[in-house]
């Protein structure tokens, strides 16, 4: 066994600067990360966990600046499906993030001042170039797997078609080869509600000394309803009403629902940048494999070796399972090896982030499957 030490930030891209989709250059940059587990010797037991729009490198264990535990804990650790006693699991802060990557609230060199919308407008393909050099940085030439959900997912999409020789497997979860017209629009709301608060600045409230607070809880609140299903809020909250016995005939939280999503956005941006969430949505918004590869998704992964298993939520209405078909039908096109399942929950989109003992055993049967296939041997 080879123990990789656990790594916090490096830098790349000095000598070499990171050609962005847009045209421009990126460097140098800092990738922020974290590793749990250990590499076997042979290098083939890493597994590569993408996060989604708001998640972070803290995977499992206590987060640095929230104090809370990791965002997937119900899924990673000793024993767990991603099982850190077997694989060699790494998950890094994406570009354009705000937890120690690259992004707009970092100081640009050039100015000696925070980015902000000087910083290049970044895509998925930019992320997942990035992700490549810290592997690299690793000495780990391909990824047993990669997996992600939501727009984590979209990044296990873009490794599979741009590193299909570096993906052994890929597992992408409630997730699209496009981001939808109804998405772009749920996203457009939310930037409108973070430039439209005077504590933006024009994107320069650092100098300020301003925080679009307001704003940028308010996109937290209408994003996280999406993630959701009504079912789901129906169950939690229903009509009940928030520490009284009648309404108030007034604006402030009569109901409990309300108080929930003023706390979801009040807790987000006290983690979260306001650019950094600009410029995210806009790489998601930008993402469509197809059209990278002349119009047609299955060009995408012609001659792909990889083994995917594609996961859908039947009450995931931002990601709904259609999507998730059309990524389906196109690897069945150009004669991959895939498995699909959707998963029968009322827990809407962030059922991937939950307890469902149905994903679990799914994924559990995927990845031991595709092990054995590999010879991966336990650790």
């Amino acid at each position: 066994m080879t123990e990789i030490q656990l790594g916090l930030t490096v830098e790349f891209g000095r000598d070499r600067p990171l050609q962005l989709d847009s045209g421009t250059v990126l460097g140098p940059i800092t990738v922020a990360y974290r590793t749990w587990g250990k590499l076997n010797a042979d290098r083939s037991n890493a597994i590569l966990i993408c996060h989604a729009l708001t998640g972070d490198q803290y995977v499992i264990g206590g987060n640095p600046v929230t104090g809370r535990e990791g965002w997937w804990t119900s899924m990673v650790g000793p024993g767990k499906v991603i099982d850190t006693d077997r694989y060699y699991v790494i998950c890094s802060n994406v570009l354009g993030g705000c937890m120690g990557t690259t992004g707009p609230k970092e100081i640009n060199p050039e100015t000696g001042q925070p980015w902000g919308l000087g910083f290049p407008v970044i895509t998925i393909g930019d992320m997942v170039r990035a992700q490549a050099m810290l592997l690299d940085h690793l000495g780990i030439g391909d990824l047993f797997c990669v997996i992600g959900g939501s727009m984590g997912g979209m990044q296990v999409l873009e490794w599979a078609a741009s590193y299909p020789d570096r993906v052994f497997s890929a597992v992408p979860i409630a997730c699209a080869a496009k981001h939808s017209a109804q998405n772009i629009a749920f996203h457009e709301v939310g930037r409108q509600a973070i430039v439209s608060d005077p504590d933006w600045k024009d994107g320069t409230y650092f100098e300020h000394g301003t925080n679009p607070r307001a704003g940028l809880a308010v996109a937290r609140m209408a994003a996280h309803i999406t993630y959701l299903s009504e079912a789901a809020l129906h169950r939690k909250f229903g009509r009940s009403l928030q520490d009284r016995e009648k309404v108030s005939y007034g604006f402030e939280a009569d109901f409990q629902v309300e108080s929930y999503l003023r706390y979801q956005g009040s807790s987000f941006v006290d983690r979260f940048d306001a650019n950094s969430y600009l410029y995210i949505t806009r790489a998601m918004d930008y993402f469509d494999l197809a059209a990278e590869y002349g119009g047609v998704l299955a060009n995408a992964f012609m001659d792909s070796k990889t083994r995917f298993c594609v996961v859908s939520f039947t009450s995931d209405w931002l990601f709904p399972t259609a999507e998730n078909r059309a990524i389906v039908h196109a690897l069945n096109a150009a004669a991959a090896n895939v498995s699909f399942v959707e998963i029968e929950t009322d827990k809407g989109h962030d059922a991937f982030l939950l307890d469902e003992p149905e994903l679990f055993n799914i994924l559990s049967g995927f990845l031991n499957g595709a092990a054995e296939h590999r010879g991966l041997k336990d650790t």
